[in-house]
């Protein structure tokens, strides 16, 4: 049958170089030398056979480096969570020991604060003083946080003079431009209140005096300086009436003073 082959083709000619196996065996795909007359030139590399050996070898090494990729995401995963937690720590710490974020309910606190407006307390080694804002946790029969001002402190004299509608303290009118509406007379007797604030004590009351549930009444009564849960401080998201209803105005945004 090889007498059918091209010319210069047949087994032994020439023109075909020949193919060391063992070097083919043994990796070595070099070009064999040769005179630069054969027309096969360049050495073609389809000779070269594949190493079993190597190749689990490389399969080996592709495991190992996809085992590596897995456990460098968890690694990055569990920092990320480590990260997180630590946050939420942080936070919560802060929230308890230095401020949180309240909302104010009601109209009591008008023309102050306005209804579901978001305040920022303070709590951190506080002492209550006459004019603060401050937030309550419950009153002598109320459950629910009050938003309220502090009028008086333990051992201050108080006077209510709800003729003139004024409010006297250590025997100075105060000077109450804050509020709205006319000091009104809640259900605990002037004799009781008129006089020096118990000790440990606080008496509070809303600008919006004629609405605001306080201290005028058995229901608030004087306010145990424990349960006050901090001062508030700036009104973060602020709100004013349109159409009859609170809607959020930032350009509210303040610091609470008197």
């Amino acid at each position: 049958m090889e007498k059918n082959k091209p010319e210069g083709l047949r087994r032994g000619s020439a023109d075909v170089p020949e193919i060391d196996i063992k070097r083919v065996r043994s990796g070595n795909t070099a070009a064999p030398e040769t005179d630069g007359s054969s027309k096969f030139e360049p050495y073609i590399d389809e000779y070269q056979s594949i190493d079993p050996e190597e190749n689990a070898a490389n399969a080996r090494d592709d495991i190992v480096e996809i085992r590596l990729n897995r456990s460098e995401v968890a690694a990055t995963v569990f920092d990320w969570v480590g990260s997180l937690v630590t946050a939420l720590v942080v936070v919560l710490l802060v929230m308890t020991f230095f401020f949180r974020i309240i909302d104010v309910d009601g109209k009591s606190m008008e023309p102050t604060l306005i209804d579901t407006d978001k305040v920022v307390i303070t709590n951190l080694f506080y002492t209550p003083k006459q004019g603060d804002i401050v937030i309550i946790s419950h009153a002598e029969e109320y459950a629910k946080p009050l938003v309220k001002r502090v009028i008086a402190t333990a051992g201050q004299e108080l006077r209510m003079d709800y003729e003139n509608n004024a409010v006297y303290v250590d025997g100075q009118k105060l000077d109450e431009t804050y509020i709205q509406g006319m000091t009104v007379r809640g259900d605990i007797p002037e004799s009781e209140l008129n006089g020096a604030v118990p000790e440990g004590k606080v008496f509070v009351m809303g600008d919006n005096r004629s609405i605001s549930l306080d201290s005028r009444y058995k229901q608030i009564g004087y306010i145990d300086e424990s349960s006050i849960i901090g001062k508030a401080q700036l009104d973060v998201i602020p709100h004013t009436y349109k159409d009859g209803r609170p809607a959020i105005d930032f350009s509210g945004i303040r610091y609470v003073y008197q």
